[in-house]
């Protein structure tokens, strides 16, 4: 009888809350498969835009996966699991944020299904692993190889990343942009091919239509001449880069200076003049006709500099200057002392242009330049915004073909493709890992079921007729969400990196696993943080159903 007086044990604080068993597995996937809902309906080219805003009220309007995802603030864990997936799409590779999202909230969908069947979730996982490693080997078998050389292919691929963005009436124009700005700052060793996506500058300007949006080979810089008696344009620029202060610096030390004489003032403000003199003489000993200071320039220094021709721009940014180093050629000097004819960097023109009621620097007709710049004009910032997330979505998908020369087919074809061929695999395994292989075949066809879906379609008879093709050996077969019909996706130019897919299925996979292995949610408030609410979320969430925005 003694054991009925035992008291329970707590070891967790008396405001912590604890969903364990299979409450906890259906509120993760729950949870998760709210996330890629949410995305799911921006992806293709009939793909709809979302608009958000910010708690000061700032609107955005994208479809753009990691975007929506970044400005959504999502509180629940596992549903912040799914974002990571976005970010890490988007810093690999630049797009198929919303591709990535959709496809693990498909595997965890599948999962459920067969949890339900009381397979157990380790392993569910060992067979999406063993599933995704099959995908990789299919993908790596069935890409095209492309080069440098393929301006055609290139084009197309950037076209892709572009459609459905808010850029159709002017894709062509911009992805001939994106080719051109890519090949400028390729630098080739022997076969490898190296491409720093940080040396094309995006700047974006409101004003103009989107078909005004040119490329500048050199930099352009959102600043304006220091002085008004300075030339606004200046050929055959000899450009000095300079980091240090173009005026008198202040003394390290407290220190003050007893003048009673006026005569005595008079030569201290002579030789202050004298000081700033010498620094223009060195400027101007160097050869240079152009300087970009990157902290500040002395009024009379300006007035020195105007007075000898020289175009000066000052408080440029570090990164702005990295790029005009590589653009022009030229070394930054941290010394003026130290400045040099050889450290000079040289571009055919340096101009001041009003763009709208801003003016900018354009700093063009670098030989060999290194760093370009995309100038985007749009009517209204909000599709300044959106084009510019296009151009970074092509710029991206154009290096990642270019870094590992392989593409493949769009509109669906690809998943389609792999579905059938994991499906093959999986027949060749025993156990109940098998049905994990062919869970996730089936939640690869997400992509072109969705596809069809945006655009108004049949799922069931897209998927009918893709397969039948596809089982025809038409590989490349996709669907052409604009008439409704299959279409030959290579042929039509509906191109992507291999590096997107490859990145989608590994990161999808390995999320899906982590999620489904977490069998207890243990969510500790801390000191007066609130209680954990009903479906195990942190208190303060607030998300309209499950999310958090």
């Amino acid at each position: 009888m003694a054991q009925d007086n035992i008291q329970p044990i707590f070891i967790l604080p008396e405001d912590s809350k604890r969903t364990s068993g299979k409450d906890a597995q259906r509120m993760n996937i729950t949870a998760a498969k709210l996330v890629a809902e949410t995305v799911r309906t921006t992806l293709g080219p009939k793909g709809m835009d979302k608009m958000l805003v910010d708690s000061m009220g700032d609107v955005t309007v994208t479809n753009d996966g990691v975007t929506i995802l970044e400005e959504m603030n999502i509180e629940h864990p596992s549903a912040k699991m799914i974002v990571e997936i976005a970010k890490t799409q988007e810093d690999e590779v630049g797009d198929g944020t919303t591709t990535a999202v959709v496809l693990a909230g498909e595997l965890l969908k599948k999962a459920e299904d067969l949890l339900d069947q009381d397979i157990h979730p380790t392993v569910i996982s060992k067979g999406y692993r063993l599933a995704a490693e099959k995908a990789h080997e299919l993908l790596n078998k069935m890409a095209e190889t492309i080069s440098e050389k393929d301006e055609k292919v290139l084009q197309k691929i950037a076209t892709t990343a572009m459609t459905g963005k808010g850029t159709e009436h002017s894709k062509d124009h911009l992805s001939d942009i994106t080719v051109k700005a890519i090949s400028r700052i390729s630098e080739i060793e022997g076969n490898v091919i190296t491409i720093d996506t940080g040396n094309v500058k995006i700047e974006k300007k409101v004003g103009g239509s989107v078909e005004d949006t040119e490329l500048i080979e050199g930099v352009v810089i959102d600043k304006e001449r220091v002085h008004s008696g300075m030339p606004r344009v200046v050929k055959n620029a000899k450009i000095a880069l300079v980091d240090s202060a173009i005026e008198i610096k202040s003394t390290e030390t407290d220190a003050k200076i007893s003048i009673t004489d006026p005569e005595k003032m008079q030569a201290f403000l002579d030789m202050e003049e004298n000081m700033l003199k010498k620094m223009v003489d060195k400027i101007t000993g160097s050869g240079a006709n152009v300087v970009f200071c990157q902290k500040g320039v002395d009024d009379l220094a300006q007035h020195f500099l105007g007075k000898k021709g020289i175009f000066a721009a000052r408080r440029v940014k570090k990164s702005d200057m990295e790029l005009l180093a590589k653009a022009t050629g030229g070394n930054i000097a941290s010394n003026l002392d130290d400045l040099s004819s050889s450290d000079l960097g040289k571009a055919g023109t340096v101009e001041e242009v009003k763009v709208g009621d801003e003016g900018m620097i354009y700093v063009k007709d670098c030989k060999n330049a290194k760093a370009v710049t995309v100038l985007i004009m749009g009517g209204t910032e909000h599709v300044v915004d959106e084009v510019k997330r296009a151009m970074e979505d092509a710029i991206g998908d154009v290096a990642a073909s270019l870094r590992n020369h392989k593409a493949v087919g769009g509109a669906g074809a690809t998943e389609v493709e792999l579905a059938k061929g994991i499906r093959k695999y999986a027949d060749s395994l025993s156990g109940r890992e098998q049905l994990a292989v062919q869970a996730f075949a089936d939640a690869m066809e997400v992509i072109p079921r969705t596809l069809a879906e945006n655009a108004g379609l049949d799922p069931i008879d897209v998927l009918t007729e893709l397969k039948s093709k596809h089982d025809r050996k038409m590989n490349w077969v996709g669907i052409n969400v604009f008439t409704g019909k299959v279409m030959d996706a290579w042929k039509e130019g509906v191109i992507e990196p291999l590096k997107i897919k490859t990145q989608a299925v590994s990161s999808a996979a390995e999320v899906a696993g982590m999620i489904l292995r977490i069998d207890d949610v243990i969510a500790s408030t801390g000191s007066g943080g609130g209680d954990m609410p009903p479906g195990g979320m942190p208190h303060g969430g607030g998300m309209p159903p499950g999310m958090g925005m």
